[in-house]
């Protein structure tokens, strides 16, 4: 049984937010759409994540990511990974992570089941990435290649495109995945968690950069099931480039809901409005059965944010 929303999308995939904290300061950070505040912080226990995603599985979830804040702050993460790794049906197990503090992590990780990684790193100039991120590029660097070696595979490097800042080391950055065997996902900035000047500052269109990937192409692919993102197949590199939620291909392919940091069923990025929150009941006893209502009910409040509406006559 796959979860179909009121939109005929599919609920295939799951981001789950371990923590709210990070150990990195990026000034481009959307937080999963959650409010950055981490004071009174609520976190689910590694039993508790490991028996939402079981249900998730259970009502037709295929693909799971953990994300955050940064998912390795958990001190438990290898014992989530796990946990989440076993349960049957399950086809993919990733992570979003900044990757510094991966390289230690990686071997394990992957050795406890973890698939793939996503890294965040906007940039190769380490001067550009402290000022970014308040980070050092060699702990992220280190994190990479450890990824790799361990057999993380793909290894996705997530570049968030800023005008002004890092748009002129796209072709860099493409060379550098190349060499590592990673794939490259150019990004591009959404209007979430920052303030409207910084986004009309920093906003830059992909358009130039999608038309530079076509002429280069072997092979342009769609993922129809990942907002009909475009894949371009390059020799010997794989770029992927993904628009902002701010469109309606975007919103009307999406397949995935959230789950916060503080255990709330999240329908869109965009919203917090129509939150479901499962903690709480399971904290007080609720049943698989009961919980996977709540799933079903998240589901219903699933809807393209941006989308195509009727036209008034």
């Amino acid at each position: 049984m796959v979860l179909v929303d009121d939109y005929g999308r599919p609920l295939l995939n799951l981001r789950i937010a371990l923590t709210k904290p990070c150990n990195l300061h990026c000034s481009f950070c959307h937080a999963e759409g959650e409010d950055k505040n981490t004071e009174n912080l609520v976190e689910m226990s590694a039993e508790e994540v490991v028996r939402i995603a079981k249900i998730a599985v259970s009502l037709g979830v295929s693909r799971i990511k953990l994300t955050g804040g940064e998912p390795l702050l958990r001190k438990d993460i290898v014992q989530i990974v796990k946990g989440i790794a076993s349960i049957h049906g399950l086809e993919d197990l990733s992570m979003t992570t900044n990757g510094t503090l991966l390289e230690p992590l990686a071997k394990e990780l992957q050795v406890s089941g973890l698939k793939r990684v996503n890294v965040n790193l906007p940039t190769l100039d380490g001067e550009t990435y402290c000022k970014l991120t308040g980070g050092k590029l060699e702990n992220v660097l280190g994190g990479v290649k450890a990824a790799v070696e361990a057999g993380l595979n793909p290894v996705k490097l997530n570049m968030l495109v800023l005008k002004g800042v890092n748009d002129s080391h796209v072709l860099e950055m493409m060379d550098f995945a190349r060499k590592i065997g990673a794939i490259l996902q150019l990004i591009e900035l959404e209007p979430i968690n920052v303030s409207s000047e910084y986004y009309k500052t920093h906003h830059k269109p992909l358009d130039e950069y999608e038309e530079m990937l076509r002429k280069k192409a072997l092979k342009i692919e769609t993922r129809h099931y990942m907002q009909g993102r475009r894949v371009y197949h390059l020799p010997d590199l794989k770029v992927e480039v993904v628009h902002p939620i701010e469109n309606t291909e975007f919103c009307m392919h999406c397949t995935r809901l959230r789950v916060t940091s503080d255990g709330k069923l999240k329908p869109c990025l965009m919203r917090n409005d129509n939150l479901v929150d499962i903690l709480t009941p399971m904290r007080n006893g609720a049943t698989d059965e009961e919980l996977a209502e709540l799933f079903k009910l998240a589901n219903k409040r699933r809807q393209p944010y941006n989308r195509n509406e009727p036209k008034s006559p």
